[in-house]
């Protein structure tokens, strides 16, 4: 078997065709316990901690990841940051998300884009009519607070009782304000979605944030485009972070939150639409490093990257030239 998977990571370096392989990957990504089925689609999911130790034999993966046949996001990735947060949640409790919280993801989505991370990720391609490869190139395109009222509750989260989103939900906040902000879709344009402390989401009866997940990202599709997404809880220090993580902004909550969209932003770079990068057991580059933070060799112990000048405390990502996780690379 590791003979075989040389062999498959061989031909993958050469550009040989590959199609048996990717039809493997892609059945083994179809069947990934990361990989969700919702409204018609599929979104691949961040799982928590306690999710992340059961699936421990299933995350045990050497690698490497396997290009198959999909797109990545090109030339250069802008991100927008939606801000989900009316008054109250359905329940009428109070919502919660400080102005610290959305500076440390604001910050994040800013800084992203020309450091190490994103770095790691120009290793990886798409053959297309030519291969091309990820550029470390892009930011923030914009953000907006909505305090429009969440709608009714679509899902039942048990972790959150009464205050819950369905993906269908998540997806028409995404158009919502995009039509009002007059943003575009396309390869070059991630949208991630942040909701309140207390608020839930579902991706069916089973998959809730906080008992399953602690974010995920996805697409759907328009008349012209796909619309790459992410959903990006609050997030739930008990089931989101692990127990000794520092925080390097003093904002456990923002810190834990901003490693998980450096995930999901990387993991959408990547494998946009379900079928470009991840392992032949359906791994994405993520995935395999979750939850794995190295060394902290800034902010006095406290953080692991130190860009423009603002500290994070953020997960690895997997190299395939040094089959493991790195905070830079390749």
């Amino acid at each position: 078997m590791r003979k075989l998977t040389r062999l498959v990571a061989s031909f993958a370096a050469l550009g040989l065709a590959l199609a048996p392989f990717a039809r493997l990957a892609r059945a083994q990504q179809n069947q990934s316990p990361l990989a969700i089925a919702t409204e018609g689609a599929r979104v691949h999911i961040f799982p928590t901690v306690e999710t992340a130790s059961e699936l421990s034999p299933f995350l045990s993966d050497p690698g490497p990841l396997l290009y198959n046949g999909g797109p990545v996001m090109l030339p250069r990735v802008v991100t927008y940051a939606i801000f989900w947060v009316p008054p109250t949640l359905q329940t009428g409790a109070p919502t919660n998300m400080s102005a610290a919280y959305r500076t440390i993801q604001e910050n994040l989505l800013t800084d992203y884009a020309g450091h190490s991370l994103d770095n790691n990720s120009t290793q990886y391609y798409q053959n297309i009519g030519g291969r091309t490869y990820i550029k470390n190139l892009g930011g923030l395109g914009g953000f907006y607070v909505d305090t429009r009222p969440y709608p009714a509750s679509g899902c039942t989260d048990p972790l959150t009782p009464g205050s819950c989103l369905s993906d269908t939900q998540i997806q028409r906040e995404v158009k919502h304000v995009m039509a009002l902000k007059g943003w575009t879709s396309g390869f070059n344009h991630l949208f991630l979605v942040f909701t309140s402390s207390g608020e839930g989401s579902c991706l069916d009866s089973i998959h809730c944030a906080y008992n399953y997940y602690c974010a995920y990202h996805g697409y759907f599709t328009t008349a012209t485009t796909p619309v790459i997404y992410t959903n990006q809880p609050f997030a739930d220090l008990v089931h989101c972070q692990i127990g000794d993580a520092p925080s390097p902004n003093g904002n456990p909550a923002g810190d834990a939150t901003a490693s998980i969209v450096s995930h999901e932003t990387t993991e959408s770079i990547t494998d946009p639409m379900l079928d470009a990068w991840y392992t032949a057991q359906g791994n994405e580059i993520g995935d395999l490093c979750a939850y794995n933070y190295g060394a902290a060799g800034w902010d006095a112990g406290n953080a692991n990257e130190m860009w423009n000048g603002d500290f994070y405390l953020l997960q690895q990502e997997f190299d395939n030239h040094v089959s493991g996780c790195v905070q830079v690379g390749p």
